[in-house]
């Protein structure tokens, strides 16, 4: 098996110093969960940001490089300055908004894209360094789009991944963003990308077409003379894993004493606090279920655990105070000393905590207006080996694409959504157990690691077509060929050439129109046809006036 290079912009640990020492440990999310086979099989190596290492001592920064070595990861270095204006203002201040089709919160200006392009420089120099003659290279994630054509500038013949895991936006979304051209040609020097689902592959294609005038197929965009191979990989969940901690004592004895009094419902969300996750518009349908059915009051109850994110930022901040309010107002419109409708946990939740709160619910409330896929419905399926509970889930979360069986809603709609809410505690337990035994069989047929060796075998398939002569399209002919061709054709009695027009005799251009020969190849053309027992056709898609327009006062064949 190849060696692989995993890059992604956090390393899958976390460095905690304290009393003057450090400790690096594994971290336990979905990524890092699904690539560690991969990243321990045949020394493979993690590439990426150890977050920052400055509170560790001098006198310990070598030992903690030798820790790194240890655990197969490779650090690149970035400095507090970097990381603000790098993470948080490029990729989380416009990439983010933008590619879940929020433009409106773009800012006015801007301004970071020569930093995002330095540091993605930087991660090519780091990956150039570490790479082997057969290695395959997996990118990941909106952070590094301009790797792949750095990556392949350094190093020509690169088998090289790239995996988006947030949605790919409209074209006319996209279309606003101003680095689109360079986003869209570095993805396309990479030999295969892999969406999550369908829809954003059609939106990648499209903005490729719209942007740059790519020729595409169903499953390959044509850009400069290589071939970029797409393909849909919906990722999935550790699911054995979850069923085993589901099952544990310690999460039994955490649903006992989350369920509360019998015959209490328990509906439970587990977002971390976005402006993408739709948190408010559920809560305004839960306040609408609780409107239109009193019988409820006192027999349900919402648990929202919402996970801290960008404190720091404007937007996160009016969102919490948002939130606050709906909570406050929800618990003061139907509440009573005895009852209060919304528990709200505003803070990171244990891994056992969470799975206990998956067993414990009758249903999952997963209705962002806008998710690249949303494993948090997965999670709760793999841990449900009760066959119970309900998902309700929106169809702007990537997993609708795959899970059918759960209550699909339109987090816009209110109305339906309440009635839904409302379908998902009053649902007959026969239903609710046909609903989550499909769900089961396909989560654990498609888990985290089916994503990764998917993704791989396709890829490891691409590299191996990436000889683009064998395939048609244009490839840089080296000298030693060029010289070997031009002494052939000397020799030959007779030659014909049959050339190509788009991307051969012209370079490819956004429009038709922009393409036509200019006087220099006119004439070249000519001279070509002039020379003794030499024939000359141009063979073109194009149609037959638009040839005759431009080339038919020349002696050459059209086609």
């Amino acid at each position: 098996m190849s060696r692989v290079l995993i890059v992604s912009n956090r390393l899958p640990i976390t460095l905690r110093v304290s009393d003057g020492g450090f400790s690096v440990e594994r971290s336990s999310g979905g990524l890092a969960t699904g690539l560690k086979p991969v990243h321990e099989a045949g020394g493979g190596l993690w590439i990426g940001w150890p977050g920052s290492r400055r509170a560790v001592p001098a006198a310990s920064q070598a030992l903690l490089d030798e820790r790194f070595a240890a655990l197969q990861v490779a650090p690149v270095a970035l400095s507090d300055e970097e990381v603000e204006q790098y993470y948080e203002g490029y990729c989380n201040g416009v990439l983010w908004p933008l590619f879940h089709s929020f433009p409106s919160r773009l800012p006015l200006e801007t301004a970071d894209f020569s930093l995002y392009r330095d540091v993605n420089a930087r991660f090519a120099r780091e990956v150039a360094r570490h790479h082997r003659p057969g290695d395959l290279v997996w990118i990941h994630d909106y952070q590094l789009m301009l790797v792949p054509r750095m990556l392949r500038e350094l190093i020509p013949d690169v088998t090289v991944g790239f995996f988006l895991h947030i949605p790919f936006p409209s074209p006319d979304t996209f279309r606003t963003l101003p680095s689109r051209e360079a986003l869209l040609e570095g993805l396309l020097a990479a030999d295969l990308i892999g969406f999550h689902t369908a829809s954003y592959v059609r939106n990648f294609v499209s903005s490729a077409l719209h942007v740059l005038g790519a020729d595409s197929d169903v499953d390959h965009i044509r850009w400069q003379g290589r071939v970029a191979n797409l393909g849909v990989f919906p990722m999935g969940v550790d699911a054995p894993e979850y069923q085993r901690l589901a099952e544990s004592p310690e999460v039994a004895a955490l649903v006992a004493e989350f369920r509360g009094a019998p015959g209490e419902r328990m509906l439970v969300g587990i977002d971390r606090l976005d402006y993408t996750k739709g948190i408010p518009r559920r809560l305004l349908a839960y306040e609408r279920m609780l409107a239109e059915h009193p019988e409820l009051h006192g027999q349900v109850r919402l648990v929202q655990v919402a996970v801290p994110s960008r404190t720091n930022v404007d937007a996160y901040a009016e969102l919490r105070q948002q939130v606050d309010a709906l909570i406050g107002r929800i618990n003061g419109r139907f509440g009573s000393p005895r009852w209060a409708p919304v528990h709200y946990v505003y803070r990171n939740l244990s891994e056992q905590h969470v799975v206990a709160l998956y067993r414990a619910a009758d249903a999952l409330l997963v209705t962002p207006i806008r998710d690249g896929m949303n494993l948090v419905a997965k999670e709760f399926i793999a841990a449900r080996s009760d066959e119970d509970g309900v998902l309700v889930l929106s169809e702007f979360a990537g997993a609708a694409a795959e899970l059918a069986e759960a209550l699909k809603v339109n987090p816009y709609d209110i109305e339906r959504s309440a009635a839904a809410y409302h379908r998902a505690l009053v649902m007959p337990a026969a239903e609710r157990s046909a609903r989550m035994q499909t769900l089961r069989h396909r989560v654990f047929s498609y888990d985290v690691r089916w994503w990764s060796k998917t993704f791989l075998e396709n890829l490891t398939r691409s590299g191996q077509r990436t000889d683009h002569r064998s395939l048609g399209y244009s490839h840089p002919t080296d000298v030693a060929h060029a010289a070997e061709a031009m002494t052939a054709a000397r020799a030959a009695g007779a030659l014909v050439l049959l050339l190509d027009y788009d991307g051969t005799l012209v370079p490819i251009a956004a429009t038709p129109e922009l393409a036509q020969p200019d006087d220099a190849l006119r004439a070249l053309l000519s001279r070509l046809a002039a020379c003794p027992g030499v024939a000359v056709h141009v063979v073109s898609g194009r149609g037959r006036d638009v040839l005759e327009a431009w080339l038919g006062g020349l002696p050459v064949g059209l086609h």
